[in-house]
């Protein structure tokens, strides 16, 4: 068929030329960004502002702490791990000034009959029960939470030195609850990192999350934080200044948590960053060299892992944008950017895909002369050329962060599991787009929290020394 001079085969061929175009140019992009945050990680470690992390003393483990400490634990369905987390916590942080508060609500009745379980009788805990059904949200039982410590601090007479968050299935560190007591002293918001364990029997879906939080929380947060951008909460291992959740509380009418938002941890930072509290990511490593880290289990089948990313995708690009617009100088606006890329990071990788599945047709059927060979323009082959010197950087780059946590053959499984991020982050994007723009219609936010079965402190998980 001739359309206008144009056989349906040139037009495929040009239309497939200039689509690698678009696709290579925005991959370049995203490249040098990615590079431009290697560069200034590389340039703290030559300068020494980074890589030689803190090493604790043994005494810091179970010391006494300043002023009393609550730890918030949002629990929905979660009686195969609450009762673990709870005798966990209690034995690694034995310290009298902890109150440990989880929400449970009045329609899950499991949950907290192995919350009890748990504590044991431990007088520090104290389940709360919410008064509507579940699930609303996290951050609206985290809300019930915060007003549960106002209750207990008015009528007992005290008041909270910090505020710790926690998830159902977290392991935490002896050592964390003193660390970050300390790094609030000149800070209004500390994160500590995130380990995602790699999974028994599930190296590729549950091991992509740990090359992810490797890179992310030994690299990318560390240079956010030295060049002083705000710091997002994770949603464990993070700790709030009393007075600082009080005045969020006063803005918000006594909810210092986003109940509109599926990411509140990730705005709690940003919104205590633009109150002008200072933020802060720390690393630092225990007397017997382990990282000081909340340590947990990820998604292992694809199905939970991209209702998991879908979420975060959701809430990090798509309604932090309405909800928090631009905040800050260029550096803020520059971390703020790449937050919320994840759409079309998903778009263009898809896209990429479907291009490379396309061009591997037209070389086969080129073979046999059915259509043409692939004629690149010299442009495109030199946008192509930075681009797989690139893929070949940050796959290198994940490598090495995984490998320093958990050892070269978790290393080398970093470079091929790139693969099962793209193809969760393709899925998650599409979602995610789809959920925002039923919430532009009037639907309501849904909470589709993760399922978890396992827990890291009843397996012999290993121990980072990075």
């Amino acid at each position: 068929m001739d359309l206008g001079g144009f056989t349906a085969v040139d037009w495929f061929v040009l239309v497939q030329h200039e689509l690698f175009l678009f696709a290579a140019a925005f991959f370049l992009i995203g490249a040098v960004d990615e590079i431009a945050i290697d560069a200034i990680y590389l340039w703290l470690r030559i300068t020494g502002r980074v890589g030689r992390e803190e090493r604790l003393g043994p005494c810091i483990e179970g010391a006494a702490l300043a002023g009393p400490t609550a730890i918030f634990i949002p629990a929905w369905r979660e009686s195969r791990v609450i009762g673990v987390t709870i005798r966990h916590a209690l034995a690694a942080w034995p310290q009298a000034e902890l109150r440990l508060y989880v929400g449970c609500y009045r329609n899950d009745h499991e949950t907290p009959a192995a919350a009890l379980v748990g504590a044991d009788g431990d007088s520090r805990v104290r389940i709360i029960r919410h008064d509507r059904d579940g699930p609303t949200c996290k951050a609206d039982c985290l809300n019930q939470l915060y007003q549960a410590l106002e209750r207990d601090e008015q009528l007992e007479g005290w008041w909270a030195r910090m505020v710790v968050l926690h998830d159902a299935e977290d392991m935490v560190d002896p050592a964390a609850l003193k660390l970050m007591e300390r790094a609030l002293e000149g800070a209004a918001f500390v994160q500590l990192p995130v380990m995602a364990l790699p999974r028994p029997g599930s190296r590729w879906i549950g091991g992509h999350y740990t090359d992810e939080f490797a890179e992310v929380h030994g690299k990318t947060m560390v240079v956010r934080d030295a060049l002083g951008a705000g710091v997002p909460g994770a949603g464990v291992g993070c700790a709030i200044e009393r007075d600082v959740l009080h005045r969020l509380s006063v803005r918000n009418h006594g909810e210092p948590f986003a109940a509109g938002s599926l990411t509140e941890d990730y705005e709690l930072g940003l919104d205590i960053a633009a109150l002008g509290g200072r933020t802060r990511f720390v690393r630092a490593h225990a007397a017997d060299g382990r990282l000081v880290a909340t340590r947990a289990y990820f998604p292992s089948n694809v199905h939970d892992a991209v209702r998991q990313k879908t979420r975060w995708v959701h809430g990090v690009a798509l309604q932090s944008w309405d909800r928090l617009g631009w905040r800050g100088g260029f550096r803020d606006v520059w971390m703020q950017m790449r937050d919320r890329r994840g759409p079309l990071a998903a778009m263009l990788l898809g896209l990429a895909y479907v291009l490379v599945i396309l061009s591997g047709a037209q070389i086969a059927l080129a073979a046999i002369g059915i259509v043409p060979s692939i004629r690149l323009s010299p442009l495109l082959e030199t946008v192509l050329f930075l681009n797989l010197a690139a893929l070949a950087w940050r796959a290198l780059m994940r490598s090495c962060f995984t490998a320093r946590d958990f050892g070269w053959r978790e290393g080398l499984f970093a470079i091929p599991r790139t693969l099962v991020s793209n193809v969760i982050a393709i899925i998650a994007g599409r979602r995610a787009i789809a959920a925002y723009l039923r919430t532009l219609m009037g639907e309501p936010v849904r909470w589709e929290k993760t399922e978890h079965r396992d827990h890291p402190a009843l397996a012999e998980a290993p121990a980072a020394t990075s």
